[in-house]
């Protein structure tokens, strides 16, 4: 099978949402310069940004060239958009620390691959109020701008209202694009689908300006399939870049817990796996479902992404294990030291039983309990069915507890 053109891969991978071009095809022809802002209120990136970050290296593949920039300046402001209330703002110090990390982030997503990376602080930093509403204000016009989804709900009746700082936002993003195709070449914009508003306020700016076209693309808000909810929540929250804020254990697993009915979509959008490759992997998945082997290549390809291969091996290895596909005492050092920090682990005394442990680890709510799970065959060691702990089953000073499916703990003595 031949290569995919470009428009053939976002249209595969399910990446174009809204687009100001007649004919995605034009994509294939000239290979543009584009920009992707990624914001900096909070300290890390999420599986959200990721998804965008994966749109962007499909264009990257297919030879343009790309323009990164993280909101040094807006984020600053605060993008009012799905928000029904104002924002908190944050100080300079905090959005700088910010910015730092999402470009760490962003050098490790796009390792290997050419891009130039700004910070639109640098622009903003030393213009005046009057130079830019003298030269950039005057390019726009009011109605537009209030007939913007986020702002017009928040003007009405039952809004919250908006301040002129969030109403500006909008202002800033497009003087964003029109700075990049001057200093940059940039022609076109990428951004998620909840900026389509504010990217065309760019496209707007550039064609009163400088009487020329730019364009703007944007990808799809994922949903989970089976809640209808924004995906990318776990029960604890966002599901971060950062390890210190989302572990490499919590990240593993929850790619290993994504639903069936949604995986060959998060295949298609979070890995570089081609058509041939997914398909492979679907096809093995769908002759036996339970084997999760599609949840299993997505978890370790994303991981590997965001993580790099030796935390991702890692952490595949502990979760065969915790699953029972590995024997617990081939688990490293290492291994076992990622175990320890995510399950909780129990300190055994020389005179402790089963029972016991199983108590003091949660895995039960008294001693009474702990005999039943063990007479009714619920309780394993080391993924073996047991009524015992003993001498012989530690590993390195470890060993593993499970109670039913997934309750599990490690006993360290």
């Amino acid at each position: 099978m031949s290569p995919m053109t470009l428009s053939e891969e976002l249209e595969w991978r399910g990446f174009v949402n809204q687009t100001t071009f007649d004919d995605t095809k034009t994509l294939d022809a000239e290979k543009l310069t584009f920009y992707h802002g990624f914001d900096a209120s909070a300290d890390s990136q999420t599986i959200g940004n990721l998804a965008a970050m994966m749109m962007d290296k499909v264009f990257m593949r297919h030879g343009y060239k790309a323009v990164l920039l993280a909101g040094g300046a807006t984020s600053l402001i605060g993008d009012p958009g799905g928000k029904d209330k104002e924002r908190n703002l944050q100080d300079e110090a905090t959005v700088a620390a910010n910015v730092k990390n999402a470009e760490k982030q962003l050098q490790k997503i796009f390792s290997g691959l050419d891009f130039t990376l700004v910070n639109n602080l640098d622009w903003y930093k030393d213009m005046n109020v009057l130079h830019f509403l003298r030269d950039v204000g005057k390019h726009f016009s009011m109605t537009p701008l209030v007939q913007r989804d986020y702002i017009s709900k928040r003007m009405g009746t039952d809004g919250a209202g908006i301040s002129y700082t969030e109403f500006s936002y909008t202002i800033l993003q497009g003087y964003d694009f029109w700075h990049l195709y001057k200093e940059h070449g940039v022609k076109l914009q990428l951004a998620g689908s909840d900026q389509w508003g504010n990217s065309l306020s760019g496209v707007d700016l550039i064609r009163r300006a400088e009487g020329a076209e730019a364009h703007v693309i944007t990808c799809s808000l994922i949903i989970d399939k089976t809640t209808g909810k924004k995906f990318g929540k776990s029960e604890a929250g966002a599901v971060w870049l950062d390890e210190n804020k989302t572990s490499v254990y919590q990240f593993y697993q929850f790619w290993l817990n994504v639903a069936d009915e949604g995986v060959e979509e998060y295949l298609k959008i979070y890995t570089e796996f081609n058509p041939q490759e997914v398909q492979s992997i679907m096809d093995k998945f769908t002759q036996d479902r339970s084997t999760r082997h599609a949840q299993k290549a997505l978890a370790y390809a994303v991981t590997m992404l965001v993580h790099g291969k030796e935390k991702a091996e890692n952490v595949r290895r502990v979760s065969e294990v915790v699953f029972g596909a590995r024997d617990f005492k081939a688990l490293s050092q290492e291994e076992l030291e990622l175990l320890a920090s995510e399950i909780p682990v129990v300190q055994a005394q020389k005179e402790d039983n089963l029972a016991v442990l199983l108590k003091e680890s949660g895995l039960s709510s008294s001693l009474s309990e702990s005999k039943r799970f063990i007479e009714s065959g619920g309780v394993y060691v080391n993924n073996q069915k047991s009524d015992r702990i003993s001498e012989d089953m530690f590993h390195q000073g470890r060993a593993l507890i499970r109670r039913g499916k997934n309750k599990i703990a490690l006993i360290k003595k």
